[in-house]
């Protein structure tokens, strides 16, 4: 069972399109855990609706990768590998260095102020050890970013990738905390100020690799 869906933020035109965009992004609050099965029936239930956008959702979900099917054909949350992980890794690095990039001039002062205020945010999660407020203001602060350059294709992939990796990142933080992690979003918000593209690719490279760094092999499933 899945405890605290967040209430669509817009007025979804299905209620398979809403079911789907709730499981979704509870994937990337770390609201599921890596290898635990998932039950269309138990998902229903908490979703109040029918299994069958349920089992598209996860269907939809399957696609993306952000789930797998078991060879007992039940739905669960991918495990990790260290080699997975170091590939993810790499994906990341090279598209969202694109997507800074591809933003960067269309960063105006009125976005540059929200990425400082989210960034702020951030910081007083990891200040507060607030893994859940962490989880969201982080993926806020990027994603705020990369739509700035409106990509198409890239952030859809950007997006396959963090579900990959977000319900490990949640367990590593709920058993070590987030005080330790490091955050490279000043160095970034200078870079993105000074307009200076190399910097803000270094930044976006440093975060990742820092981030998915602190994983160990010992905490991979």
């Amino acid at each position: 069972m899945v405890q605290e869906f967040n209430s669509p933020q817009e007025e979804y035109r299905t209620t398979q399109e809403r079911v789907y965009f709730q499981v979704r992004d509870a994937i990337l609050r770390g609201k599921f855990l890596p290898g635990r099965a998932i039950t269309i029936r138990g998902l229903a239930s908490d979703l109040n609706c029918s299994p069958m956008p349920v089992r598209e959702a996860l269907r939809r979900l399957t696609s993306e990768r952000a789930l797998e099917l078991s060879d007992t054909r039940r739905v669960k949350v991918p495990t990790m590998t260290p080699e997975k992980l170091a590939e993810i890794c790499a994906a990341r690095v090279a598209l969202e260095c694109q997507a800074a990039e591809q933003a960067l001039p269309l960063v105006g002062d009125a976005d540059l102020a929200q990425l400082r205020e989210l960034d702020e945010r951030v910081t007083e999660a990891l200040v507060q050890k607030d893994i859940e407020r962490y989880v969201t203001t982080n993926l806020e602060f990027h994603f705020t970013l990369y739509r700035l350059g409106q990509p198409h294709i890239i952030l859809s992939l950007i997006e396959s990738l963090w579900l990959q990796t977000a319900p490990l990142q949640h367990l590593v933080f709920q058993r070590f905390g987030v005080q330790e992690l490091p955050d490279r979003h000043q160095d970034l918000l200078e870079a993105i100020a000074s307009n200076d593209v190399l910097k803000v690719r270094k930044a976006i490279q440093q975060d990742i690799e820092e981030g998915l760094g602190s994983i160990s092999a010992e905490e991979l499933l």
